[in-house]
């Protein structure tokens, strides 16, 4: 094996594991609609089918902001072990 090869980082890593699990755990929430389709429990009057979905559009957002802040976390240490 070459120097050069040696010294790559990774291309998958535990962070992008992480990542990508923060952006595929809302479409399997989603697409498994048998887990939400029913209506108790309510929530101020609404059924559970609705709420739970509403929940997933604040959850998504949130795992989509953190995935994005840790891909800058990697892209960043990327850099700085290229510069090195």
């Amino acid at each position: 094996m070459s120097e050069e090869a040696q010294g790559r980082q990774p291309t998958v890593t535990p962070l992008r594991v992480v990542v990508a699990l923060c952006l595929f755990a809302p479409f399997v929430a989603m697409l498994w609609v048998s887990s939400y389709a029913k209506v108790e429990p309510t929530f101020i009057g609404i059924p559970f089918f609705y709420w739970y979905q509403m929940a997933w559009v604040l959850i998504s957002t949130a795992l989509t902001m953190i995935a994005y802040q840790l891909w800058q976390r990697d892209q960043r240490a990327r850099k700085a072990g290229a510069s090195k």
